[in-house]
């Protein structure tokens, strides 16, 4: 989402080039953007900059949002819908350069479109090799988990993922959405894990020029962000990778989506690859978001209802769909 200055806070291209260059040069092979992003430029960007070497990256794009250089008062540019989708994939193409888009989410559900014609929608595309797999992005438990039971019941092609956003002081999708796709077996991607900034250190210095994409932060993000930096200086790391580790390390290895707005960054980023944080120091900022799964989670999940329902002998199960 970086990839572009058309908002205002983004890299140009020379900048965005770095950025790529520094993660493929990393071995980094997944890269992830949209049909909105920077009005089309992050596509234009990373189809040309994935050009010479299209089979070794696994390239996700989304559909569901309208670019905003369309008309806004034309319903049809956004949405979940038949025509929405075929009309967003052939413009990601043509921006993209390529014939194919390896992954490709629904943006943001939209309470509108049934699932099954989401689904079918996606299964002629996948027919056509216009897109290989599906998944969703912003997306209720409820409406993912009915989209995987229709898929299996009529033959077409499963929801492979969920991207939601997920930080250290972001952990609503612990209640619902998480559950759901380890239980089902979708990858959780995570994005928003820095909190725009927040949680690397960006908010608690003046702003030297730095682009700010939020207009003010309570005293609550502050405090998480001050956490997250003086835990960083204990072991010699920067916060940015802290931050990113706390993702990581969580139930079902979730995949953070790291934006950065130069190389510097990006290779601060990859950082987090080198080290592990312990389970005191989780425990740290597990304490700092005051998250309560609330129910059913927390009731069904307690030692009284286990203890109600198996006895003893919980301990001696297989926990794998328990957790």
């Amino acid at each position: 989402m970086t990839f572009g200055n058309d908002w205002g806070w983004g890299a140009d291209k020379a900048a965005s080039r770095a950025i790529f260059d520094c993660y493929a040069d990393a071995g980094g092979n997944f890269v992830d953007t949209s049909n909105n992003y920077t009005d089309g430029s992050s596509e234009r960007f990373v189809g040309e900059f994935i050009h010479d070497e299209r089979d070794r990256f696994v390239l996700a794009t989304k559909f569901s949002l309208r670019v905003k250089t369309g008309n806004a008062r034309d319903a049809n540019l956004g949405g979940n819908s038949r025509k929405s989708m075929v009309r967003s994939v052939e413009d990601s193409l043509r921006r993209l350069n390529t014939d194919y888009i390896d992954l490709l989410y629904l943006h943001m559900w939209d309470f509108t479109t049934p699932v099954e014609e989401v689904l079918e929608t996606a299964e002629t595309l996948v027919r056509a090799g216009k897109v290989l797999y599906f998944a969703f992005s912003d997306t209720p438990a409820w409406v993912v988990s009915y989209a995987i039971a229709t898929a299996e019941r009529y033959g077409w092609p499963r929801p492979v993922a969920l991207q939601t956003p997920y930080s250290i002081l972001d952990r609503s999708v612990e209640r619902a959405e998480l559950p759901m796709a380890r239980t089902y077996g979708l990858a959780h991607l995570g994005w928003g894990v820095l909190e725009g900034g927040i949680l690397s250190g960006k908010y608690s210095q003046p702003a030297n020029g730095e682009p700010r994409r939020e207009s003010g932060v309570g005293e609550r993000e502050l405090a998480a962000g001050e956490a997250v930096a003086r835990v960083a200086a204990e072991i010699g790391r920067t916060p940015a990778q802290v931050a990113i580790n706390w993702v990581r390390q969580q139930p079902g290895n979730p995949i953070p989506i790291i934006g950065a707005r130069t190389a510097a960054q990006m290779g601060e980023n990859l950082g987090c690859l080198d080290f592990r944080l312990t389970e005191e120091q989780m425990a740290v900022f597990d304490a700092l978001a005051n998250f309560r799964p609330g129910f059913p989670n927390a009731f069904l999940h307690s030692d009284h209802v286990r203890e109600l329902i198996f006895g003893d002998t919980f301990a001696l199960l297989d926990q794998g769909r328990a957790a």
